[in-house]
């Protein structure tokens, strides 16, 4: 009897055969009664039908640890097989697992709050200081989400305004000139999603990056959208952006409230819109502060001395 096995296309298929098919050979070695050949997503598998029965249920359970952990090694596939889950990955706090097991936690309280408020509210808005975790823990729910066929699509945006600097003068196209304000995205996708798998999903459009003003007239459904520096929006925008949501849609709005660049005659779409959307069913702001930042402790330092110092001014200003 032959039978034929697709895998899934979450699947990280180097990563899932191992080095030298190192992996694959392992699964073949634990059944000897049946005769394997894999290539690609596709396996086939000759044997008897009982056979071939507990092949298909060792790779799958296999498959199932790989797209959710995002490494496998013989020593986890041994564990499968003979009915064992592998006790390393348990984690209190736990998203999912990123690039080669990395786990990917809630590191704070205002984080986990974000976690959990997601699987109440279709649009949450995540405001905080820098370095307090509110970009990365949207990303890591959204690629989540896409793992477990919640959504079938990731939308990052952010605005184009620039920190004293100005688009027409950085080097390169507009995508050139786009791609550093994208570039935190880049870098939280890349501990999430392992590189080849990534650019797959880029390539097909199952992940893309596009600044804000590339949103006007779509419908976002069945997706899960970040808007990034959302502060940097102005009413306008935001508005705009925030009617883009469609059936079996989500979206999180983050943003920093202390580092608005707009000029100072124009509001920020964020504070706008956290005013107006506050008492509306469905709708989650949860607000990080200092004790959220996990990066360098210098950042929480230094976060601190800047409000303090602009509270000192204003009550100076007062007088």
């Amino acid at each position: 009897m032959e039978a034929i096995f697709e895998l899934s296309e979450a699947l990280d298929i180097a990563m899932f055969y191992g080095v030298n098919n190192v992996n694959i050979l392992c699964l073949k070695n634990q059944h000897p009664d049946v005769r394997v050949v894999a290539r690609g997503y596709q396996v086939k598998v000759i044997g008897s039908q009982p056979a071939i029965f507990r092949f298909e249920q060792n790779i799958r359970k296999c498959e199932d640890f790989c797209v959710k952990h995002n490494t496998i090694n013989e020593q986890q596939i041994l564990q499968l097989i003979h009915g064992e889950e592998p006790t390393e990955f348990l984690q209190d706090n736990l998203i999912l697992h990123g690039v080669n097991g990395k786990s990917i936690v809630a590191r704070s309280a205002n984080q986990q709050l974000l976690v959990d408020v997601y699987e109440e509210n279709d649009l949450l808005f995540a405001i905080g200081p820098a370095g307090s975790g509110k970009t990365y823990t949207a990303i890591a729910l959204a690629v989540r989400a896409l793992k477990n066929r919640e959504v079938k699509r990731i939308i990052l945006s952010r605005p184009a305004v620039e920190a004293g600097e100005k688009l027409g003068f950085l080097p390169g196209d507009m995508k050139e000139k786009i791609d550093p304000y994208l570039q935190p995205l880049y870098d939280a996708l890349q501990d999430m999603i392992p590189g080849a798998k990534l650019n797959e999903y880029m390539e097909r459009g199952i992940i893309q990056i596009a600044p804000l003003a590339f949103m006007r007239g779509r419908t976002l459904a069945d997706a899960i959208v970040i808007l990034d520096e959302a502060q940097n929006t102005t009413t306008a925008q935001l508005k705009m952006f925030l009617t883009r949501l469609g059936v079996h849609g989500k979206m999180i709005i983050t943003g920093d409230m202390t580092q608005i660049d707009l000029p100072p005659s124009q509001k920020s779409g964020l504070k706008d819109a956290i005013e107006r959307l506050k008492n509306i069913n469905g709708i989650a702001i949860v607000e990080f502060n200092q004790k959220d930042i996990v990066r360098h402790h210098l950042v929480k330092k230094i976060v601190d001395a800047y409000s303090n110092f602009d509270y000192a001014q204003s009550k100076k200003d007062e007088k």
